[in-house]
């Protein structure tokens, strides 16, 4: 299992994923769900993965195996790196998947395993606003829009409540990484198989960059101030909301 959120702001865009892929008494593994495809000054571009880690990796080594084959003047679909707006980026990413579907999915099927992977992608090309797309396993894909301004894959109902009363299209990066780290924690702490290392990516609008990509273990200083201030807070607010009147002792 594995939590991913991805948001997108008036300001920019800001991804945030665990990196746990199984957990058990004896066991935890854990990998990256994290690609960054960025092409400095042009586009920036996020790809989170939840599901069938054989099925996520396909696709990134398809995706990138069409940016590195492409010959420029030759007729050729396009990809990543030719896409000319994130609409036909995110196009890409369905039909990359659906190569890996039409290779994988019988074996799969044989074995009783389920075709079973989705992914957020958002990211910025040109002088076009960011995007943010989530992509299912058929390959086809819905946008964020400006009253859903985020999407989650993998463990998602622990860490919702609090994106859907802090997050808006207002809402700066910084107030959107400190939430989306407070819905990490409120996941990790209900659910063994989401865990640290945590990857934190924010992409400030029209910097067609990185703005910044952290990498954050269960130590790492902020992480550990957050989930000990937000439990203290949630704590004091409880203790200061009233006793229902009729339970109340006389």
């Amino acid at each position: 299992m594995t939590y991913c959120v991805g948001m997108l702001l008036d300001t920019g865009l800001v991804f945030l994923s665990d990196s746990r892929t199984n957990a058990g008494v004896d066991q935890i593994s854990s990998f990256r769900k994290v690609t960054v495809f960025e092409k400095p000054g042009d586009r920036v571009m996020v790809l989170l993965s939840s599901g069938n880690l054989a099925i996520s990796q396909a696709l990134v080594n398809v995706l990138q195996e069409q940016m590195a084959g492409f010959v420029p003047g030759k007729d050729q679909p396009p990809n990543l790196n030719t896409a000319v707006n994130m609409f036909e980026a995110a196009r890409c990413v369905g039909d990359a998947l659906r190569e890996v579907h039409k290779r994988d999915a019988a074996a799969l099927e044989e074995h009783k395993i389920e075709f079973n992977a989705s992914f957020i992608f958002g990211g910025q090309i040109g002088s076009e606003l960011p995007r943010l797309f989530h992509v299912y396993a058929a390959g086809n894909f819905i946008e964020a829009t400006f009253d859903t301004p985020y999407f989650q894959i993998g463990e998602s109902k622990y860490g919702k409540p609090i994106i859907d009363r802090v997050v808006t299209r207002s809402t700066s990066l910084a107030e959107a990484a400190k939430c989306a780290l407070i819905s990490m924690d409120s996941t990790i702490r209900s659910n063994l198989s989401v865990g640290a290392p945590l990857d934190l990516v924010c992409i400030r609008r029209d910097a067609l960059k990185v703005m910044s990509h952290i990498s954050m273990d269960a130590e790492h200083e902020y992480f550990r101030m957050i989930r000990k201030r937000w439990s203290e807070s949630l704590r004091h607010a409880f203790h200061e909301l009233p006793d229902p009147e009729w339970l109340r002792s006389s």
